[in-house]
């Protein structure tokens, strides 16, 4: 059995993860401070993809890193480098995708963070970076938490956005996900059922530590 397709799907999941948990935990902290409505129109936006099917966002993705199109073209001509169809334009397509859903928890975590504290430290003359790092991040550290567990098993899943950005080359840039499709129009149903029993698997593990973080997070 070849084992790229897992280790593919977990290196792209796991630096698709780090990306947006420093990114969605900038964005949910900056934007919480901006007024009430740039924060609406920016709130709808970083959100959108969450609610749009994957496909469109792959289309949308396509049209902009596309090797015809402005970004494509200069990455292409300047760097030799192409963003569609290797492995690594699945992770601008994992990115996109999971991004809403540590912005959203991370925001949520912070909504719920006791604002007394932080004024308290100020008031001791910290400044507000550490007050950030070892007060704000503590007290918020079991919900973003769950937020990136939740946000690594969806880039662990992901299809649609993927197999349109990245395509499916075995070897190269298969995933868990396209690698059952292609399976399973081939009328491989052995081999797609071996990879579905594998996706169980990590997923089952994934949702355990989702719930002990949430169970850790009610007893504080």
């Amino acid at each position: 059995m070849d084992w790229y397709p897992l280790w593919n799907s977990l290196r792209i999941a796991g630096i698709s993860t780090v990306v947006i948990f420093f990114a969605g935990i900038a964005a949910a902290y900056y934007i919480a401070r901006l007024p009430r409505t740039l924060k609406g129109m920016l709130d709808v936006l970083l959100t959108l993809p969450l609610v749009l099917p994957p496909t469109v966002v792959g289309y949308i993705l396509l049209r902009v890193l596309g090797p015809r199109r402005v970004i494509g073209a200069w990455a292409l001509g300047a760097f030799g480098l192409r963003l569609t169809m290797t492995w690594w334009s699945a992770i601008f397509a994992t990115t996109v995708v999971i991004f809403p859903l540590m912005y959203r928890t991370a925001r949520g975590a912070f909504e719920s963070f006791d604002q007394t504290l932080a004024d308290a430290g100020r008031t001791l003359g910290l400044s507000n970076s550490w007050i950030f790092w070892r007060v704000r991040m503590p007290c918020c550290r079991q919900g973003i938490l769950a937020g990136t567990v939740l946000a690594f098993a969806r880039a662990l899943g992901e299809y649609g956005a993927t197999s349109m950005l990245a395509g499916y080359t075995p070897g190269r840039t298969a995933t868990v996900s396209t690698t059952v499709y292609q399976l399973w129009r081939t009328n491989d149903d052995a081999g797609a059922l071996r990879w579905v029993l594998v996706n169980l698997a990590i997923s089952a593990v994934v949702l355990l530590a989702v719930n002990l973080l949430e169970g850790r997070r009610r007893r504080a």
